[in-house]
């Protein structure tokens, strides 16, 4: 059985492991243990309510594949499968910079030319929106159910602690990269003003402070074609392995939005939480422990429960205002009596 729960300290070898094998690009999760760590222990803040994270928390959730549908042990090495993240403000009390595709007009009516020219400006209007990130998942549940319930597991979330999240959602997705992994994009801009590679710069970004992007980006527009054919086939366009999480979220009701990353050229999906597809087919519902076995139709059930929540994807049968769940379903969603369950169609 998967389950989506918080990261805690015991899965960090298995989150580790994830970011250092993951095909997709994760910025905001580094592959240094101890930093790592440090982020686990923000989520941990996070999700028991600390007031000194307070409208910053950074909330870190993992897959986890419980062995025969029981739970572990508590000195069990949990099978960590995936990982997905969620800023509630982006930029995390820093900028939080991209670029807005725009135009401006050029033209000469003495010359009876009119030409409307794509132009980047470097913009940090962004921050402050929740986001969506960190998402990475083992190869071998690519193709199954697991990303899809690792993804919308955090918009189920998001719907139930409202208050924690802005109304404006956003997801960054990793652009277009090439076989010896550099940036069409990155080599055509960013280089000529920072003087690194990409890794290097993605690094800086990632781990480090990200003040020296408005020390060292320029300020003016930069006009799109004068940037190589490359550079520009590749904005906005989403890598091969984040693909099939950029999709998921076209599905939900988000949007590709006039933004880019600064380092990649990557699309900025956007949504505002009243148009997502998961919130709004969301329903509550209280259950009954029943030790018949579950059938029916797919649904992601979760518990009620900030420091304790838990996500699984489970069988049921047509239900009204009550859900019959098994006992471990119930084990797994960490159920109390009388709580009531965010329940939605797979």
């Amino acid at each position: 059985m998967l389950v989506v729960r918080p990261a805690d300290h015991q899965d960090l070898p298995g989150i580790e492991k994830l970011v250092t094998t993951s095909e997709a690009r994760l910025t905001t999760l580094s592959n240094q243990r101890d930093q790592l760590s440090q982020r686990i222990e923000l989520s941990k803040q996070a999700f028991a309510g600390e007031r000194s994270v307070a409208g910053k928390e950074r909330f870190l959730f993992v897959m986890e594949e419980l062995p025969n549908g029981n739970a572990q042990s508590e000195d069990a090495t949990p099978d960590i499968i995936g990982v997905a993240g969620i800023d509630a403000c982006a930029g995390n009390g820093a900028p939080f910079y991209n670029y807005r595709k725009d135009e401006l007009i050029h033209a000469s009516h003495q010359l009876d030319i009119h030409n409307r020219v794509p132009v980047l400006y470097l913009t940090h209007e962004l921050t402050g929106s929740s986001q969506l990130c960190s998402l990475s998942i083992r190869r071998d549940y690519k193709q199954g159910n697991a990303l899809e319930l690792l993804s919308r597991t955090r918009l189920l979330f998001i719907g139930l602690f409202r208050e924690h999240f802005s109304r404006e959602i956003i997801c960054e997705i990793q652009g277009k990269h090439t076989d010896n992994d550099t940036s069409p994009f990155w080599d055509s801009l960013g280089r000529h003003f920072f003087g690194m590679d990409f890794k290097s710069a993605d690094y800086f970004s990632a781990i480090k402070t990200k003040t020296f992007i408005a020390e060292l980006m320029p300020s003016h527009p930069i006009y799109v074609p004068l940037l190589t054919a490359e550079a520009q086939s590749v904005m906005g366009k989403p890598n091969d392995a984040a693909s099939p999480g950029y999709q998921l979220l076209l599905r939900e009701g988000f949007r590709a939005s006039k933004h880019l990353d600064i380092f990649d050229g990557g699309p900025t999906l956007q949504a505002r939480l009243d148009d997502l597809h998961t919130l709004n087919n969301c329903q509550y519902k209280f259950y009954k422990a029943s030790e018949s076995s579950s059938a029916g139709s797919k649904y992601m059930i979760c518990n009620p429960s900030l420091t304790e929540f838990r996500c699984v994807l489970a069988s049921l049968e047509d239900h009204d205002d009550t859900v019959q769940l098994n006992s471990r379903l119930v084990d797994a969603l960490q159920l109390e009596e009388n709580d009531r369950l965010a329940v939605v169609a797979f």
